[in-house]
């Protein structure tokens, strides 16, 4: 009867490699037992099938940054649907180009939360570039919502959301306000604060029932559907 030992152990011995060199190629899911990948470098093989990928490379896993259709919830929260990004809610016509390894689902952090009752797109980076973009950048970067709303829009309602409104006692910078349906309306709005969307509808004579982001800055969460994610492609900038 065989012994099982450490996957990095036995591709470092069929390869060869080092055991270093192993346990990065397992890692960077490059390793696949019985065609299955598995990137756990302490994973006990016995007879199995272990081959490594043929364009394996031990090159430096790049950060990812990952945007995700968060579901509305009176109690949104981005840390929590952390959890909820997994490689079963990847959606399948992920065109980045990125290889799907579980080290991108390490050392996320979250990045433009949501308040209650909005739902739509949020960030996770491993990327402390586009960290420091998000925060730092907060108060310029253009923000897009689409809001349900209820009631009856006050005489020259539309004119004073798109200019003359304030808010904890200051006037709002003019945005960018719109129908896009009966009941819906499209905010585009740079450094938004927590209460601000529901306050101006109010103001005006509408109850906010509901919002959603679809914008961040140049990116746009486009046909994501909720409680999925893809990756931020290279090209992309917020």
């Amino acid at each position: 009867m065989i012994d099982p030992i450490r996957l990095a152990k036995h591709l470092a011995k069929s390869v060869p490699c080092s055991r270093r060199e192993a346990e990065l190629y397992i890692v960077g899911g490059w390793v696949t037992v019985d065609g299955q990948v598995v990137e756990e470098p302490q994973f006990k093989v016995t007879q199995q099938k272990v081959e490594l990928h043929p364009e394996a490379n031990l090159d430096p896993i790049e950060p990812v940054t990952i945007l995700f259709h968060q579901l509305t919830s009176i109690d949104s929260n981005v840390i929590d649907a952390q959890p909820l990004i997994s490689a079963a809610t990847h959606v399948t016509d992920d065109y980045s180009g990125i290889r799907l390894i579980k080290q991108h689902f390490s050392r996320l952090s979250p990045c433009t939360p949501l308040e209650q009752n909005a739902g739509g797109l949020v960030v996770f980076t491993q990327d402390g570039r586009v960290t420091r973009k998000l925060t730092e950048d907060a108060a310029t970067i253009e923000q897009e919502y689409v809001v349900e709303v209820s009631g009856e829009l006050s005489n020259y309602g539309l004119e004073q959301l798109n200019h003359g409104i304030k808010f904890n006692g200051q006037p709002l910078l003019p945005i960018k306000v719109s129908w896009q349906n009966e009941t819906r309306l499209r905010f585009a709005l740079k450094g938004i604060t927590p209460g601000q969307i529901a306050h101006m509808c109010l103001t005006v004579g509408l109850t906010l029932i509901s919002m959603k982001r679809i914008r961040i800055g140049r990116v746009a969460m486009s046909k994501l559907q909720p409680g999925q994610w893809r990756y931020l492609k290279s090209m992309e900038r917020f």
